[in-house]
């Protein structure tokens, strides 16, 4: 495609692993130092399109629509209009088809709004690039992304376009996605030969892959449909099915249910039919009965519920990825969380610099000139800060702003302003050569600079990794042999400094003429730099709910011990926070089966290997593990998790993808806000798959009655059409939004193998089921022995089985709540259900349209007495019975 819209056409070049950098920015017409401008971007954009390959289908509303008439509900509803026409009741035929079209509806907007809802969930996720343009660095949607841009490179981001490397130190990356190579693929800027196969185009990332490890910089060379991902079709994203295990369940429980009531509705016609009954009234009825007890809502109060809960957990800073988390959450036993901007605010400030002749205590974020004038004056301290600003990936140009990049990074520069020591001033006089970005084994990182001297080589990273590779200590004005007893002193000042809350970094330095094969030998260690990150306020009181829901919190971290032990007392992990793991003993372990994996409260340097080997561990123990990460090397444990938790705010983007869960502030609090709603849900639609059932069964029980007893009829075929419209879609609906009863987090997690309907919920429906029929019977009997004609007989029936199904709503309160303040009557959409019901109940006797449809006729007082009555006696009956059992308990205890 070409750009004719700049001096010279632009497009995106062939073989571009085969250019020079150079000679690629030259076609591209783009400068490396300041990447596109806006206007440039947006004229790219629109000749090039968004970088997009394939995105979720959004649900299509005629197929949704169409679907309503899929179900075997839509197809009993046509077969009883069939049924109407054919033996000529018109009436019936149109009646039941109004039915049928107002059944289609509700299901329709139901699930085109649920649908939508989650659709705009997914929208918040967009994934986002680094990219420099107009001279800056900053984030974009990586959809927005341009041939031509420049965009740099970490471990962790996922490639979001087909890039030509630049720049690069030991970077690598992960394209098994692309190419079905599992280990890591060597990158590096070089042209390579024209003819060279994917797998060998070594200076070039692809779309759809990820960094694993090193830093870059590179040019985008293609977007959309003409990167290698586009060009192959197969492996295009596929959309999500969309379907939780919970719906699932939902959908197979609703199948059985259909099954067994087509059985019980054949019985029922052939009874009516040997009975000698008319045969249309009764085949219809039995139609209208299976209709009436299939629980046509569950897939739809289920969807109803789930699209709530995710949106109220968004609200919490939470965002589920995949539908099935919402189900565990619930079930979730144990949290394996990382510390630094978890449990932390991950805002590092720095508070101590060592040296071989003191340490100065840094009290402020702010300028001091005393302390400023102490840090310039004395050589090592100045050369200790200039390494720290030096090393370093961060971007920061005033002491006051937030900075990009890594925050512990941010904060070395922050104080180094404030030392005068400005990044972009220093990196005159020491050119960056190159930098061998921070590698998790080492656990260091360096930066080459060239010098007047030769070549200098700035080292920062984990103190006891620093300290084991010097040979020299930095003292006055020169250097010192660091043997193991001032070696053993170091690391005493770094257990110190761990010990007060303190993480702790080590710089070191090597200056040579030429630049050596390896930065990290023979350095000369300079100092140590103590930051501190204080603890969220709202962690201990998130601890304590954890504790109180039956959830252990375990601390995995890559600091020092005495650095996670500190943190763990602050937070509350109580006594587990003295029993601290480190990362080379969890394999010795684990292997000899100790029993102390249950009482440990901290592991601490452990690596991304490890973390994947105790998630494991504790999954075989039985436990259903939550865990958090941010980082490319968290990926296969945060999928090996039930439940993998990314941080929304410094996660990487391979993270999130691996993710169930991101948390959109890197707040621990919000996991337990999320847990909350996950068990709300859960509740929710067990409460509301309840009540359907038990209102089903009592209108099968009341009809099944009359027609296998040869009774009169006491409901009539549009009665139970209407009355399943209404009772069994509004209040389960409001059922299904219901905020959560207090104490939902006092209760120990539920077992993930748990049915949706237990004994216990079983024994309910059936018992309610019979006490809702029975006071429909009795009124329908006492009607009968007070003389009232057909018509109001079948009238009080019929408003007695509908308002005792409303009132029944009243009963889904759990069981330890009060009987008038409790999660039911707090639910205002309840109310407003109960409202709209009670209007749908009461108009039609007195319109006479629809009394003549429904053959209904208007009540007298007598009749409303009896129906409202009889219909409060379930209510009565179950909560008298709940109290007296809550006395007798109370009593034995």
């Amino acid at each position: 495609m070409v750009n004719k819209s700049v001096g010279r056409p632009i497009t995106q070049p062939e073989n571009p692993h085969a250019l020079t950098a150079q000679v690629l920015a030259e076609m591209l017409q783009v400068s490396v130092t300041n990447g596109l401008s806006k206007e440039e971007v947006d004229l790219r954009r629109r000749v090039f399109g968004p970088n997009k390959i394939a995105a979720r289908p959004a649900v299509k509303r005629l197929a949704l629509l169409l679907h309503q008439f899929t179900s075997p509900v839509a197809y009993l509803l046509a077969a009883a209009a069939a049924l109407a026409f054919y033996f000529n009741e018109l009436e019936e035929g149109f009646a039941i088809a109004a039915v049928l079209a107002a059944n289609a509806a509700i299901g329709f907007f139901t699930e085109l709004k649920a649908a939508r809802s989650i659709e705009a969930l997914r929208a918040l996720d967009t994934q986002t690039a680094r990219v420099r343009r107009d001279g800056l660095v900053g984030r974009v949607p990586s959809d927005d992304l341009v041939p031509g841009d420049i965009v740099p490179l970490e471990a962790g981001d996922a490639v979001s376009a087909d890039i030509r490397l630049i720049e690069g130190s030991r970077i690598a990356a992960d394209e098994s996605a692309l190419s079905g190579e599992s280990t890591p693929m060597e990158k590096h800027s070089q042209a390579v030969a024209q003819m060279a196969r994917l797998s060998e185009r070594s200076s070039m990332l692809f779309k759809g892959t990820a960094v694993t490890h090193g830093s870059g910089i590179g040019i985008v060379t293609a977007t959309g449909f003409a990167t290698e991902l586009g060009k192959i079709s197969w492996l295009v994203i596929e959309a999500d099915a969309g379907k939780s295990p919970l719906e699932r369940k939902l959908a197979r429980l609703s199948a059985q249910l259909a099954g067994a009531t087509l059985v019980v509705a054949a019985l029922v016609a052939v009874l009516g039919i040997l009975a000698g009954r008319d045969k249309f009234l009764i085949v219809e009825s039995a139609i209208a009965l299976a209709v009436a007890a299939i629980p046509e809502g569950l897939p739809i109060v289920a969807t109803l519920a789930l699209a709530r809960g995710m949106w109220r957990m968004v609200q919490e800073n939470a965002l589920i990825e995949r539908l099935s988390a919402v189900e565990t959450l619930g079930a979730t036993t144990l949290i394996l969380t990382d510390k630094t901007g978890t449990l932390t605010e991950n805002r590092m400030v720095v508070q101590r610099l060592c040296t071989a002749e003191g340490e100065v205590n840094l009290h402020t974020e702010h300028d001091d000139k005393a302390l400023l004038a102490e840090l310039r004056a004395d050589w090592q301290l100045a050369l200790l800060l200039r390494l720290a600003v030096l090393c370093n990936d961060a971007d920061l140009e005033r002491v006051d702003a937030a900075g990009t990049g890594d925050p512990m990074e941010i904060a070395l520069l922050r104080v180094g302003l404030q030392g005068s020591f400005r990044r972009s001033d220093l990196l005159l006089d020491h050119p960056l050569v190159r930098k061998h970005a921070f590698d998790p084994t080492q656990k260091m990182m360096a930066t080459i600079h060239s010098s007047a001297a030769g070549v200098l080589v700035a080292v920062k990273g984990a103190p006891e990794a620093v300290i084991n590779c010097a040979t020299h200590v930095a003292v006055g004005n020169g250097e010192i042999t660091l043997d193991e007893k001032s070696r053993s002193r170091w690391l005493d000042r770094v257990e110190l400094l761990a010990g007060q809350g303190l993480r702790v970094l080590a710089c070191a330095m090597r200056l040579r003429p030429q630049e050596p094969f390896s930065p990290f030998d023979q350095l000369v260690l300079v100092g140590l730099i103590g930051l501190q990150d204080p603890a969220r306020a709202d962690v201990p009181q998130a601890i304590r709910q954890c504790q109180q829901a039956g959830i252990r919190v375990v601390m995995v971290t890559g600091d020092h011990a005495a650095t996670a032990k500190s943190i763990g007392r602050a937070i509350g992990l109580g006594e587990s926070a003295a029993n601290v793991v480190e990362g080379k003993s969890i394999d010795a372990m684990l292997k000899s089966g100790q029993p102390m994996l249950h009482d440990v409260g901290i592991f601490a340097r452990v690596d991304p290997s490890e973390k994947l080997a105790l998630v494991r561990a504790y999954q075989a123990a039985g436990d259903i593990v939550a865990m958090t990460g941010d980082g490319v090397n968290d990926a296969p444990a945060l999928r090996q998790a039930k439940i993998g938790v990314a941080m929304g705010l410094r996660g990487t983007d391979v993270a999130r993808e691996a993710s169930a869960m991101i948390l959109l502030d890197d707040a621990f609090s919000t996991i337990i806000k999320a847990v909350r709603e996950g068990r709300v849900i859960f509740s929710n639609i067990r409460r509301a798959v309840a009540y359907l059932l038990s209102c089903n069964l009592s209108e099968l029980i009341v009809v099944g009655a009359a027609v296998a007893g040869s009774l009169s009829l006491t409901l009539l075929p549009l009665q139970i059409l209407y009355l399943n419209l209404v009772t069994d879609v509004f209040p389960a609906f409001a059922l299904a939004t219901s905020e959560g009863e207090n104490g939902i987090l006092d209760k120990p997690p539920r077992d993930p193998k748990e049915p949706i309907l237990g004994h216990r919920q079983w024994s309910n429906i059936l018992l309610h089921g019979m006490l809702l029929s029975v006071a429909t019977l009795t009124a329908n009997k006492v009607a009968i022995i007070l003389i009232f004609d057909q018509a109001a007989t079948v009238t009080i029936t019929f408003l007695t089985l509908a308002f005792s199904q409303l009132w029944h709503v009243f009963n889904m309160r759990n069981r330890t709540d009060g009987v008038i303040f409790n999660e039911i009557t707090r639910n205002r959409f309840l109310w407003l259900s109960l409202v709209l019901c009670i209007t749908l109940l009461a108009i039609p006797p007195y319109f006479s349209p629809a009394a003549h449809l429904l053959h209904l006729v208007p009540l007298s007082t007598e009749m409303w007495f009896i129906v409202l009555i009889s219909s409060i006696l379930p209510l009565f009956t179950i909560q008298v019975a709940a109290a007296s059992t809550r006395i007798l308990v109370s009593i034995r205890r």
